[in-house]
């Protein structure tokens, strides 16, 4: 059977990182919308490189080239003869460059969208500092490619929206589709957690912040029994430099470090803690590129009490003192003073979380961008799904 629609992502799938929590949920948008579909994705050698599940079919590019660019290239070249057999195409939703080399060719007869989670020209230097100036203006080259050449844009911050419309792109070509968080998310249940913490989760990578919540974390050495919880979707290497932070400021021994859990796990550790502090920092990446960050919507919709930084991105979601905390990013020790108060005040925190999840409830939910980007389809293509 072929199928109508494609899902592409230079990324691994499933995983624990929160690119693989929206892969997931934009993904299903598609195929719900269409009754079925191809999704082209990354492998390793753990996962099959094909699935059938129903009317889906999953295929995964299981090259393990360690040369990143390489690699996206190989993968691109794959993606290109994958769809060159598949005739049927109405629309292919692609998130990164990589695949849109593949997918926007002249000749094609289908529709697409361009997820735009992060503009590599922005991303990769953060990831490959020695990158050359050549590279980068043919990166940005090809994001322009894309951007010009697909039919809609999405974008999960208005942050990224005004970005894009900064590069010359038409602002109603480009429509905004924030993260979201389910409202019924399983919990497993955790025996070895501790009584009071507050918990970090996510990536490790430095624009997160993670640095300042363990400087911060310094300034509550009075609260005796408080725990930082770091839940890491990163393996455990990638920790070393936070722990020798740690380790520094005499806190290792009331950090706890957890790694890659399964999802059902790591919800039953954000529901049980006092806060979920999103401390992002300053910079460009953050700043021209924006984000929508899954950590502050599953924090929310679990009723935990978030405190963030005050980034364009972070006010899309949380208005402080009403339904969370913001303060200013790259400080640690007004975060500390922050969390010192919720700590403090705990029904004041509690009120906050409650006040979160009914923000997620209100304009959050998954169930409510499933539907924006069906009325994206719906005038792209003219199949009906009704």
């Amino acid at each position: 059977m072929e199928h109508k629609s494609l899902y592409a992502a230079f990324d691994l799938y499933p995983s624990s990182k929160g690119a693989a929590t929206h892969i997931h949920y934009m993904s299903k948008a598609l195929f719900e919308y269409f009754g079925n579909g191809y999704l082209y994705v990354l492998g390793n050698e753990r996962l099959p490189i094909y699935q059938n599940e129903e009317n889906i079919e999953i295929f995964r590019f299981n090259e393990l080239i360690p040369n990143y660019l390489l690699r996206a290239e190989t993968f691109g070249i794959q993606l290109a003869a994958f769809i060159l057999e598949r005739k049927n195409l109405e629309l292919v939703h692609f998130r990164d460059i990589w695949s849109g080399l593949a997918i926007l060719v002249p000749e094609r007869k289908y529709k697409t969208v361009f997820e735009v989670n992060a503009l590599m020209s922005i991303e990769l230097p953060y990831r490959y500092p020695f990158l050359s100036k050549q590279t980068l203006q043919k990166i940005k080259d090809l994001e322009h490619f894309c951007l010009q050449s697909s039919n809609q844009i999405i974008c999960p911050s208005n942050s990224i929206k005004v970005n894009l419309i900064k590069l010359k792109i038409p602002k109603e070509k480009i429509q905004v589709i924030s993260n979201g968080a389910d409202l019924d998310m399983e919990c497993a249940e955790v025996l070895d957690k501790p009584a009071n913490y507050i918990i970090y989760f996510g990536a490790l990578q430095h624009w997160q912040g993670v640095d300042d919540l363990i400087k911060a974390f310094a300034g509550l050495k009075d609260f005796e029994d408080l725990k930082l919880v770091i839940c890491s979707s990163n393996r455990p290497s990638y920790s070393k430099p936070y722990r020798k932070l740690a380790e520094k400021l005499n806190v290792e021994q009331n950090i706890i470090w957890k790694y890659q859990l399964p999802k059902e796990e790591l919800y039953n550790w954000v529901q049980h803690a006092k806060l979920s502090i999103a401390p992002m920092k300053d910079t460009e990446r953050n700043l021209l590129q924006g984000f929508s960050p899954l950590k502050v919507f599953e924090s929310m919709a679990l009723k935990t009490p978030v405190v963030g930084t005050d980034l364009p991105s972070m006010r899309e979601i949380i208005t402080d003192k009403e339904n969370g905390r913001l303060v200013r990013p790259d400080r640690p020790a007004e975060l500390s003073r922050v969390i010192r108060f919720m700590l403090d005040y705990p029904d004041y925190a509690n009120n906050l979380g409650i006040k979160g999840r009914l923000t997620v409830e209100n304009n959050f939910s998954w169930p409510q961008k499933i539907k924006e980007l069906h009325d994206i389809y719906s005038k792209l293509t003219k199949f009906d799904n009704q």
